[in-house]
């Protein structure tokens, strides 16, 4: 029957054609949940305008608007799509940017309104703050620096950014001023709303529930006032919203006259999966997927431990060895990467994977946490695509690598540094070997160095330029032989990192010193972990992507987050006043969140699926999972 199963969902992709015609256009939301072919049907659905209408878009210049999450996403749709030219496909900070780039004027006007908001929120800090504090310094830094960048806007000519740069010069824009100034300008400049219409008849958004939700408002804004030109398509599943920022609630504020498609069918996972996470998704939407016909039953398990238990790494080994056994699988043998393991919360694998004191700090501040989650955040990008790279190219000998790095990213090695040196060439050469040299040096000692004597060291050599998140830190541009040591700054870091209060903790000011006294080897932890090439993945990392084997941890009690509570998911506490509350007021709840986590990661096990919860109470989880249906009383093992 799976002919069947192929075009169970036939009558959706025939409402999103219907949707999208030039002439008359009409809005939609595809609800899709996990493995129903998205991808499959957005692809379908753009060849069938080129198809039909493709002659009119080319005669009027116009073309077909395609925003996805990450560049590989972007990438496979291309391919898919044949580089039709009449297809523009982009992530979302490409597009907003494609949309503001040149309008120098208004940027600058922005910017400077922006600069004195944070500058007036850093004062009322300051303020506020302990004087002669570390967190006070850094402020009164930030403030300086803050000051000179809003002093300087009037000389910038033209204003440049990179969707996949860090955009460290002053005549860069951070990625989250692009998204914030292109949701503003879709606001308030009517030229603008013409020109994203002129451009782009049809705009479809993959992944639309994660969209940047100031973004999203100003999208949905430009079609309810322009209903009959402009054609506004959402691909995505509310279940599935990862990131912090997307909008909350955004099928309620859907239109009542768009159309509203729903795709069923689960392609990927097998049929005991797809009935989990029907009944983890019932109190939520009550949203409900069909395994294919020809879907193998799979195995689900749900073993449960104390959250005493000293070592979970043994524990969770012997359980690959239980499910070894239960499925007749040889690949889920522990230490095999035919397994993939979902720690719940990202400081679960942060502690598990070793970068834990780099990460803890930076992923408690809000309004930074999307960035360091796909690491694109202010700052990392230093220390991820270019310290990084640098360092392993020189402990492998690499020359070749080590100059190209060089070239294409420090200031040392410029075009206007090197025209300007005229026949003394060979002397910036030899100042970008020693810098190099010197950096090796200090990454050979017998510890690796922490991330702030690094970040001294090449401020002091000129060796890269310092992103302004993290020039309050550093100490001195001119050599100092304590920076080839790695000590005296770093060691200074650590005596007075540690004593910051809570307020001063949660600022990014405060979460960067805290950060920077970690070492490097953590950087190369985290770089592999948010590139998904680590045993463990993030749960934004994992969506859209399927394993033959997942293992899920759930610990709250170890993540130590505020955001999420899998015993009360599970049943094995009650819900908290604040919960309560904002349930009654329509607010998200902590178990909603978390809900939705642990739907995104279930639903990724194409065979076989372990969840391993440490919980406070374990009898009383397993009382409750059988009461609510989520498991069989056989599939459930609590381990002692």
């Amino acid at each position: 029957m799976g002919t069947d199963d192929d075009n169970y969902d036939a009558e959706a992709d025939k409402t999103i054609m219907a949707c999208l015609d030039l002439a008359k256009p009409r809005s939609f939301f595809l609800y899709a949940g996990a493995g129903s072919g998205k991808t499959r049907s957005l692809v379908n659905a753009i060849r069938a305008i080129c198809r039909d209408q493709g002659r009119h878009l080319s005669l009027s210049g116009r073309r077909i608007g395609v925003i996805t999450y990450t560049n590989s996403a972007c990438d496979e749709i291309k391919q898919r799509l044949e580089f039709d030219p009449r297809v523009e496909v982009s992530t979302i900070h490409s597009f907003a940017w494609s949309l503001i780039a040149g309008y120098d004027t208004d940027i600058r006007q922005w910017l400077d309104q922006n600069l004195l908001n944070e500058i007036a929120e850093l004062q009322v800090a300051q303020a506020k703050g302990r004087p002669g504090t570390k967190a006070t310094s850094d402020r009164a830094r930030s403030i300086e620096s803050k000051q000179r960048r809003r002093a300087s806007l009037g000389e910038i000519r033209r204003f440049i950014y990179s969707p996949t740069g860090d955009n460290r010069t002053r005549d860069a824009l951070s990625h989250a001023e692009v998204i914030m100034m292109t949701s503003d300008f879709l606001g308030t400049k009517n030229g603008l709303r013409k020109l994203l219409m002129s451009r782009f008849p049809i705009l479809l958004i993959d992944e639309s529930q994660d969209t940047n939700r100031g973004l999203m408002d100003a999208l949905l804004g430009v079609q309810a006032a322009n209903q009959t030109r402009f054609c506004l398509g959402l691909f995505g599943d509310t279940m599935q919203r990862i990131y912090a920022d997307g909008k909350v609630g955004l099928a309620e504020a859907i239109p009542p006259d768009w159309s509203r498609p729903v795709k069923r069918m689960n392609h990927r996972c097998p049929s005991r999966v797809v009935d989990l996470i029907n009944k983890v998704r019932m109190d939520d939407d009550g949203q409900m997927q069909h395994a294919r016909s020809d879907a193998a039953k799979g195995v689900v398990r749900l073993f449960v431990l104390p959250e005493t238990t000293s070592e979970k790494s043994h524990a969770e080994a012997e359980i690959a060895r239980s499910m070894s056994q239960i499925t007749g699988d040889p690949d889920w043998v522990a230490g095999t990467d035919a397994i993939k393991t979902l720690a719940l919360e990202h400081l679960m694998s942060a502690r598990r994977f070793g970068f834990e004191s780099f990460f803890a700090p930076l992923y408690a501040v809000p309004r930074i946490r999307t960035g360091i989650l796909d690491g694109s955040g202010a700052g990392i990008g230093l220390f991820t695509r270019e310290i990084l790279p640098l360092t392993q190219a020189l402990a492998a000998g690499d020359r070749f690598a080590s100059a190209a790095i060089i070239r294409k990213s420090s200031p040392l090695l410029e075009r206007d540094q090197l025209e300007a040196a005229g026949e003394r060439q060979l002397d910036l050469l030899r100042n970008a070997k020693a810098a190099c040299d010197g950096l090796h040096a200090l990454c050979t000692k017998e510890d690796s160095p922490s991330l702030l004597a690094l970040l001294n060291y090449v401020a002091s050599r000129k060796l890269f330029t310092i992103p302004d998140a993290l020039l309050p830190f550093v100490a001195s541009t001119e050599p100092d032989d304590s920076l080839e040591t790695g000590v005296g700054h770093g060691d200074e870091n650590h005596a007075h990192g540690k004593a910051l209060d809570d307020e001063e903790a949660k600022s990014e000011t405060g979460a960067w010193r805290l950060a920077l006294d970690a070492t490097l080897d953590q950087i190369e932890r985290y770089d592999l972990y948010v590139r998904g090439l680590s045993p463990f993945d993030t749960h934004q990392g994992v969506k859209g992507l399927e394993f033959p084997r997942v293992m899920v941890i759930v610990n709250d009690e170890e993540a130590r987050g505020f955001l999420f509570s899998y015993e009360k998911l599970f049943g094995a506490k009650e819900k908290s006043k604040t919960d309560i509350d904002n349930e009654a007021a329509g607010k998200e709840t902590t178990i909603e969140r978390t809900r939705r986590l642990f739907y995104v990661t279930c639903s990724r096990a194409k065979q076989s699926l372990a969840i391993v919860y440490y919980s406070s109470s374990p009898s009383v989880v397993r009382d409750a999972m059988i009461e609510r249906g989520w498991f069989e009383p056989d599939e459930i093992e609590i381990i002692s």
